[in-house]
């Protein structure tokens, strides 16, 4: 692990960015006193990434268009029950 000073990095940001896509970590030091670590992002940790692979296995659909303005302009769903006696009829059962 490299370790750069804030100064450091900030006069070879480009350098330091080329050694994290290859693979290497960077320390940052403030005053000798570690505040941050750079490192490199990979593919599945990346939101983009990981969306892909939940869409690979068949576990996410994105979707294709607009939601229609019908839809948003529409009341939200009444329940039957009041979420009061739901939450003292879980009290009683001890969840």
């Amino acid at each position: 692990m490299k370790k750069a000073t804030i100064s450091e990095l900030k006069n070879h940001l480009s350098a330091y960015l080329k050694e994290v896509q290859s693979g290497e970590t960077i320390l940052v030091l403030d005053r000798d006193q570690p505040v941050a670590r750079i490192e490199r992002v990979e593919a599945e940790s990346h939101p983009e990434g990981l969306l892909a692979r939940l869409e690979r296995a068949g576990l996410l659909r994105r979707g294709t268009g607009r939601m229609p303005m019908k839809m948003l302009r529409s009341a939200p769903p009444k329940s039957k029950d009041s979420v009061l006696k739901a939450l003292l009829l879980e009290r009683e059962e001890g969840r």
